[in-house]
């Protein structure tokens, strides 16, 4: 049990909820702002693809952390506000990845030639290039879930977090403010911080075999 009496187990498996709840959800916002930002600003290379880039690139040059410090005290602490501030902090690499893979995919002779044979931009899109980016998508939905997992760690460890609901970030914050580390209560900091590791090493091992399946030159590179 913890300082107040409750099931560290209990916290645990609940905490489990809420973390992949906040992970999965949060990459799945900034997975879909990043492809959606990505896809246009690599096919349009004009001035709506120049915009979408400088706004890409001001979310980069801002340090993540404080961003999100910010954003979650304004908001208030709630699981959905934390997903909201994760996602809207976490697509720009996303969208990076994905433009530089479009830029490449748009100057293929199917893609002129579909549309010299009139194809809209959107049908182009929809029906070439999305295709042709998603397996990139998949590996990097993979790799997002870890660090939003991560990122909602930390902030529920600074106290940014739904206080009404456990989750293993909002553990490692109770232990430590009960003094476990001090009082070398093992049992309460322990299992939070090794879930958190597992499903980290568990989400990056996935996107590296999804990678090399998705793209058999890293598995003869690596052979």
């Amino acid at each position: 049990t913890d300082n107040l009496g409750r099931s560290v187990w209990a916290q645990l498996v609940w905490g489990a909820r809420i973390s992949l709840l906040v992970g999965l959800a949060a990459t799945l916002i900034a997975i879909v702002l990043g492809s959606l930002v990505g896809i246009v600003a690599g096919f349009f290379e004009g001035w709506a693809g120049a915009v979408l880039m400088r706004l890409t690139e001001w979310f980069l040059v801002i340090p993540f952390l404080p961003l999100a410090i910010v954003l979650a005290t304004i908001l208030g602490p709630s699981v959905w506000n934390i997903i909201f501030v994760i996602g809207i902090t976490s697509w720009p690499s996303t969208a990076r990845v994905i433009r530089a893979q479009v830029l490449s995919v748009k100057q293929r002779l199917y893609i002129e030639r579909s549309r010299a044979l009139g194809a809209s931009s959107s049908y182009v899109m929809g029906k070439h290039i999305l295709p042709n980016v998603s397996p990139l998508i998949l590996a990097n939905l993979t790799l997002t879930v870890p660090v939003a997992i991560l990122s909602e760690t930390t902030l529920s460890f600074l106290g940014l977090g739904d206080p009404t609901r456990p989750s293993w970030g909002k553990m490692l914050d109770d232990a430590f403010s009960a003094g476990a580390l001090s009082r070398n209560a093992w049992w309460y900091y322990l299992p939070p911080g090794l879930g958190i590791m597992a499903v980290v090493l568990a989400f990056v091992l996935i996107g590296q075999a999804l990678e090399e399946i998705l793209d058999p030159r890293l598995r003869e590179r690596r052979s």
